[in-house]
């Protein structure tokens, strides 16, 4: 007849296994999401530009026929002088402003504008990294615009 035996061996091996995962879940949570999360640290110059600049979406971008749509449609920006644009929709058609490759900044995240810009609304966006960006708006391609952000010469 077979005895069954006991070991201390399951015991230990269960209790090291348990303080792995709390080890690794601790890690996860302490380590790791906060530092995937974490702005970067930017200069305040930078975060607080000395201009906004303005683009409008004037009356009758909605028309292929009209040459002139996001005014200006090029604009040349130096970061901590003239980062931020505000997009400003005066016309009577809803647009948008979007990439036309996805762009994310490390400090203000996804560019382009959440859905339509109404009449009346703005979009704004603080740029805080050297880059250059084609957009247009979505329902409307033939508005389109170039956005060129270059590292500040001071």
């Amino acid at each position: 007849m077979s005895v069954v035996t006991s070991s201390h061996v399951y015991g230990i091996g269960i209790i090291v296994l348990i303080v792995a995962m709390a080890a690794s879940i601790s890690y996860y949570q302490l380590f790791y999401l906060p530092e995937k999360f974490e702005k970067p640290e930017i200069e305040e110059a930078i975060l607080n530009p000395i201009k906004v600049i303005e683009i409008d979406m004037i009356p009758g971008s909605a028309s292929a026929e009209q040459q002139d749509n996001f005014m200006p449609k090029l604009v040349r920006l130096q970061l901590g002088i003239d980062n931020k644009i505000i997009w400003t929709n005066i016309d009577e058609t809803p647009h948008t402003v979007t990439p036309d490759l996805p762009h994310e900044d490390a400090y203000s995240g996804e560019f382009g504008s959440r859905g339509v810009i109404k009449s009346g609304e703005t979009y704004e966006f603080l740029f805080t990294e050297a880059v250059k960006i084609a957009y247009h708006c979505e329902p409307h391609p033939w508005m389109t615009g170039t956005i060129i952000i270059k590292e500040s010469r001071f």
